[in-house]
């Protein structure tokens, strides 16, 4: 029996379907942690928005797994909740990171990609063989995304990720060609 991991996952809601996909292939291999539609009620203060995501959803995860959609990098809950899961405290253990490029992202299917098009957080910890997190490309292969998950978990306590950036205020804004800077 393959162990179920309790995976929060992360993305942008123009990239919903691809969510709801993943959490239905992967139902028999991980236990869903993610904030759903209306678990949070977005008029309330940002820190409180932040204090649920990490503490009623990110906590109980032991992986994040980030849905890079084309515009994934510029959003402020994508980098709250990379944050969030990087960041080891009496509370919450530190999450396993890995992102999945979507088939709508520029770089879908090449073997390089453009890190100003990835959420920062998520390119911070893009380095090499030993980094903190890898990045794939999407397939509709649980077995294979299984074992990216089973990875990610067991890397987790190895190399301290990189997680010393600002945290987004808001939004960002600007050319998905040209990315962040």
């Amino acid at each position: 029996m393959t162990t179920r991991h309790k995976v929060f996952v992360s993305f942008h809601h123009a990239d919903d379907p691809f969510k709801e996909r993943f959490v239905n292939m992967m139902a028999g291999y991980i236990i869903d942690q993610s904030v759903s539609d209306g678990d949070i009620d977005d008029r309330l203060p940002t820190d409180t928005i932040r204090t649920k995501i990490r503490d009623e959803f990110i906590r109980a995860a032991t992986v994040t797994v980030v849905l890079v959609g084309k515009c994934t990098w510029q959003r402020k809950h994508v980098d709250w909740e990379i944050g969030s899961s990087l960041r080891a405290t009496r509370r919450n253990p530190r999450c396993g990171l890995l992102g999945i490029l979507l088939p709508n992202h520029q770089n879908y299917g090449n073997y390089n990609y453009n890190p100003q098009l990835l959420p920062p957080r998520l390119s911070d910890n893009l380095n090499g063989d030993n980094s903190y997190a890898k990045l794939y490309n999407w397939t509709e292969n649980h077995h294979s995304i299984y074992e990216w998950i089973h990875t990610a978990f067991e890397r987790r306590d190895g190399n301290p990720p990189i997680n010393g950036r600002e945290q987004f205020k808001y939004n960002k804004s600007g050319d998905y060609e040209r990315g962040w800077s």
